[in-house]
């Protein structure tokens, strides 16, 4: 008997079943590409055709779409991306292939036929149409695209709406009052009578007396009290509203001491050692006659808050470290050797360019004096005023490492991320200046916020199990600066953003008195950017944090840390100690540099002074990871960041490995052993003495909280998520590499600045 059954499938599979679907594969392969924006962000300018390179030797995995500017972001849209080119991991904010304007370092223009360039900056003339586009970005990217297939007139249109857009004349210009203006009205229904909390925020702000007052309870700090005397920023421009002084110190008495500070910045209580040491940080006097009295009047109310008495240390960083200005001097070089220059890691000559630079000896130069400061409060029981001309830069950056070293609070997450919000944006550093986000004043720029995350990771490779965050959450929070959709990074001092909230409250009709935080938030609400599964890579899985438990023979115990973690090295006091204002006679810099002497190998001496001692004693012991912690400062221990320097450059990524997989195995172990922990205390039955690990409720798959999950034997295989060592967030598109052919790019970014000058642009229009 015949059957028709086998004659229609095949019948269906020639034919479409819609006459108009067999037109439109013959038309051109172009689709609808349209950008995902974000609220309030428009198109000013795009252009079709555009080809996005990624290779320099050769054009077969370059991408083919359109180039958009709008008023947040570059963006390109690829026609067909391929698989390999789309990243593992998603940003809520930004796609695969866009750009902040905000992150634009140069947007520089190149006609390869009439051997023309030009570096565009805001409303500029363009007397050639560009056949190239290239764009230096502050993350180390370049991203360079060619105009071979684009119409003339559209390729130039884009690239100066590009340019213009990338150099805002005023702050409120940049996209993120515009993008917290909308969510603002848009999410009206939500609130409760006008305001919100800050929902999901663990993170303190220290814009508020409460915060502050959490503070001082933690660390001990009873001699101490929260001051409102800077309340509508009435003694200084860039403290913040509320500080903490000494209680022997009457308000009356700092208004009247205020004034010989530079920009009012009186002394600022940062942190107290459990000893009663106190770290403290402030401007210099600028009337020389007043220095010895107001001097002495604070440094007796610091001596009167210790408990001994002890003798308070004053610690000048502008004469014992490098100034803002050669530390972005050493950052261009880096990134010149890094990105720019033609990388071999064979090349001798390649590492000792990155030796030259002095990025390293600077990093080495805050980790060493930050451990001196260690040494004066942990080991000689000393309070220590660190003393800068403005109190905005260096202080910074050396108070957080002091503190990084001693608490451990500081080294979980939420705590991290509390000391940036305190010593950082509280304190006034200069984010708009130093990230130079109008680009209005290059000698104002450094990155000194950097230069303090590569301290950090060095830190993190000599103690991987004593931070709760991982590399990838440095870089991703480096990254943020160039995101201005965040109040963090935006601005120069607390007084700065709360004018130009009050006057974007005014622009978009939002009422007076409502929390200027529900529209305008931190960067710290990591949910912003990225998924629950995807935050978890800022998660160390070997992390021994306080609390954390283990199995010891059967039975649960826990990690807890106790004051000895902090006094285990105080000793009786030198008998040449006194209460005044001298510096510290014992200084880490007897012997040359703490680079020779920090090693965990060092035999006494015979004339061994107080502090090599301290160093000797504490590196004979195991590390406490939840105590005092000093880093290692011999070459051999300070490495260059390659998960930032490097993530850009192909030849240094591993395809499948690095850094990124070992995490991968770290976690999947992690996992292993905290089900094995919860079927041991199943099987044991609890004991009195066990300690209740996380609630077994519910499928043991749900309370994994790593990214990657250990498999039972029972489990369906499944392909394993792999992630190359370049960095988890960044598409295979991303990576540059040299030979930019046709611009002096070794002269564009050779650190001088000077990039409109005849000898760097040859036929310059």
């Amino acid at each position: 008997m015949f059957s028709v059954k086998p004659m229609k499938p095949t019948f269906k599979s020639y034919l479409p079943p819609v006459q108009t679907d067999v037109k439109k594969t013959f038309e051109p392969p172009i689709k609808k590409l349209e950008p995902k924006l974000l609220q309030g962000e428009i198109v000013v300018n795009e252009v079709n055709f555009v080809r996005k390179c990624i290779s320099a030797e050769s054009s077969q995995d370059d991408l083919w779409g359109k180039l958009i500017c709008t008023n947040f972001k570059v963006s390109f849209i690829p026609q067909d991306a391929s698989a390999k080119q789309k990243s593992q991991l998603s940003h809520l904010l930004l796609g695969d292939h866009d750009i902040p304007l905000t992150c634009l370092e140069q947007v520089v223009t190149v006609n390869d036929t009439k051997g023309k360039k030009k570096v565009l900056g805001s409303n500029q003339k363009l007397k050639f149409n560009p056949t190239e586009l290239i764009l230096y970005c502050k993350d180390l990217r370049i991203i360079r695209f060619c105009f071979g297939e684009a119409g003339p007139e559209g390729a130039k249109k884009v690239c100066l709406a590009i340019a213009h857009y990338s150099h805002p004349a005023d702050l409120q210009l940049l996209f993120g009052f515009e993008y917290q203006g909308r969510r603002y009205h848009e999410s009206k229904g939500e609130r409760v009578n006008g305001s919100a909390p800050r929902e999901g925020l663990r993170t303190p702000i220290f814009d508020r007396p409460s915060d502050l007052d959490r503070e001082i309870k933690r660390t001990g700090a009873s001699e101490w009290r929260v001051c409102s005397i800077n309340e509508g920023f009435a003694i200084s421009q860039s403290l913040p509203e509320y500080i903490v002084v000494p209680v022997s110190l009457a308000d009356q008495d700092l208004k009247q001491y205020s004034i010989f500070f530079t920009d009012q910045r009186i002394p600022l209580w940062c942190w107290n050692h459990p000893n009663g040491s106190a770290l403290v940080r402030m401007a210099i006097i600028n009337d020389p006659p007043q220095q010895r009295r107001i001097d002495q009047k604070v440094f007796t109310a610091i001596t009167k808050s210790h408990p001994q008495r002890s003798e308070v240390i004053r610690s000048d960083l502008d004469k014992c470290l490098p100034n803002i200005q050669d530390i972005q001097s050493a950052f261009f070089k880096v990134r010149q050797i890094c990105v720019i220059d033609h990388f071999e890691e064979s090349d001798e000559r390649w590492l000792s360019s990155i030796e030259n630079s002095r990025w390293l000896e600077y990093v080495r130069a805050f980790l060493k004096h930050s451990a001196e400061i260690v040494y004066q409060l942990d080991g000689k029981n000393c309070s220590v005023i660190l003393q800068e001309e403005e109190d905005r830069d260096l202080n910074c950056v050396v108070s957080s490492l002091v503190q990084l070293m001693l608490d451990p609070h500081y080294r979980s997450i939420v705590g991290f991320q509390s000391l940036v919000q305190k010593e950082w944006v509280m304190a006034g550093h200069r984010f708009l200046d130093r990230c130079n986000h109008l680009k209005k004043n290059d000698k104002e720029e450094s990155p000194l916020f950097l230069l303090f995350l590569d301290c950090v990771s060095q830190m993190m490779n000599q103690y991987p199990a004593a931070f709760e965050f991982t590399e990838s959450y440095l870089t991703v929070l480096s990254d943020s600066m160039w995101i201005p959709l965040f109040s963090t990074f935006l601005f120069n001092s607390s007084k700065q953003q709360a004018k130009h909230l009050m006057d974007f409250a005014k622009n978009k009709a939002i009422p007076q008195g409502e929390d200027q935080v529900v529209y305008f938030p931190p960067v710290w609400d990591w949910s912003q950017q990225f998924s629950p599964k995807d935050q978890t890579l800022f998660n160390n899985p070997m992390y021994v944090g306080k609390g954390a438990a283990c199995v010891q023979n059967g039975e649960v115990k826990t990690f807890r840390r106790t004051k000895k973690a902090y006094s285990h090295t105080l000793r009786g006091m030198s008998a040449s100690m006194r209460n005044g204002m001298k510096v510290g006679e014992d200084t880490l810099t007897r012997r040359g540099s703490l680079v020779s002497e920090l090693r965990p190998d060092f035999s006494p001496v015979k004339d061994e002074s107080p502090s090599e001692r301290f160093f000797r004693d504490w590196f004979s012991r195991p590390a406490d990871q939840q105590g005092l912690l000093i880093p290692l400062l011999l070459p051999s221990h300070l490495t260059l960041w390659k998960l930032y320097f490097l993530r850009w450059v192909p030849e240094a990524c591993i395809p499948k490995g690095g850094p990124i997989t070992a995490y991968r195995k770290l976690s999947q172990l992690v996992d292993e052993i905290e089900i094995l922990q919860s079927q041991l205390r199943q099987y044991k039955g609890r004991s009195p003495g066990n300690v209740p690990l996380p609630s077994s409720t519910g499928p043991l798959s749900d309370q994994r909280r790593m990214y990657f999950k250990a498999s039972s034997p029972h489990d369906p295989p499944s392909p394993s998520d792999i992630l190359t060592s370049s960095f988890p967030f960044s598409p295979t598109g991303n990576l540059c590499r040299g030979g930019n052919h046709g611009t002096p790019i070794s002269k564009f970014l050779n650190g001088a600045r000077i990039w409109l000058s005849t000898e760097t642009l040859n036929d310059t229009v």
